[in-house]
């Protein structure tokens, strides 16, 4: 494990300070929040390489946290760089240096093209009938689906609400993954989901992670599984990954911390979604 770890942080170290920060411009978006604009995938973009694929969702107004591009486009540019350095994975990229990635909405066509989805700040998220009928769809068909930076009870029930019309939690619990589930042994071995602060909190509370304090002390990640025992979707809650993969560059601390950590965890997950 100690070799693991080590490996990791000498690539990522050597990695962080040359290039990925560098490629924020990426050349298949131009202008929009954090350089780049926004259009949804089309067909023609897909070539059966992995991208790392980003819904766009409607708030909810009863919600609890910020909206679906937070970390964007760094946190897909960058876990595609080092997902393609780290495994053996075919990502896709457009030229050297600038990885494909997309963002869809759940009743694009293109969603099948996705193996695995994501989303952040879940909490936040409202989804429709049309979109649950739709992401419902996509799942009981092989998709994978990361929700993560949710933080507290009530951004954790806002979400369970909107997932609710996808899959009854009735019939399809969310589970706690158990220090030996496969996914955290995929890549890295690792003991757990990390617990991960945005760069801001950590930066303005001296240090600490749990962003709500003594209501978000636990993080958790969640499974849920189809009849068949294959995991469907996870949730990271009480962390934000997304955030150790924009802000590699931006604190030398930060990155030791809490980017080694992030892609340790976000590499397992994406490899086992990849795989089972």
């Amino acid at each position: 494990m100690r070799l693991v770890a080590l490996v990791l942080v000498v690539v990522l170290a050597a990695a962080t300070i040359g290039e990925a920060q560098r490629r924020g411009g990426g050349g298949q978006r131009g202008g929009g929040r954090g350089g780049f604009g926004i259009r949804p995938a089309e067909p023609e973009d897909f070539d059966g390489t992995w991208q790392f694929c980003r819904v766009a969702f409607r708030a909810n107004p009863y919600g609890d946290g910020g909206g679906w591009s937070v970390d964007y486009p760094r946190a897909d540019i960058n876990m595609s760089i080092r997902l393609s350095e780290l495994t053996k994975t075919t990502v896709g990229f457009n030229g050297p240096d600038d990885p494909k990635h997309v963002v869809i909405q759940l009743t694009d066509p293109t969603l099948f093209q996705c193996p695995f989805i994501m989303m952040t700040e879940v909490g936040r998220a409202f989804i429709t009938d049309p979109e649950a009928e739709a992401l419902r769809n996509y799942l009981l068909k092989g998709g994978f689906l990361w929700g993560d930076d949710f933080w507290g009870d009530y951004a954790w029930q806002a979400w369970m609400e909107q997932f609710g019309k996808v899959f009854p939690p009735s019939q399809f619990p969310p589970k706690d993954l158990p220090k030996d589930h496969p996914l955290l042994k995929t890549v890295f071995q690792i003991e757990g989901v990390p617990q991960i602060a945005s760069i801001g909190f950590w930066l303005g509370s001296g240090g600490g992670t749990s962003e709500r304090y003594e209501e978000s002390a636990e993080p958790h990640a969640r499974a849920v599984y189809d009849q068949q025992g294959r995991m469907m979707a996870l949730f990271t809650h009480n962390t934000d990954l997304g955030d150790s993969w924009e802000e590699e560059a931006s604190n030398p601390q930060y990155f030791f911390e809490f980017s080694t950590k992030g892609y340790a965890f976000g590499i397992d997950a994406i490899v086992y979604a990849m795989t089972h």
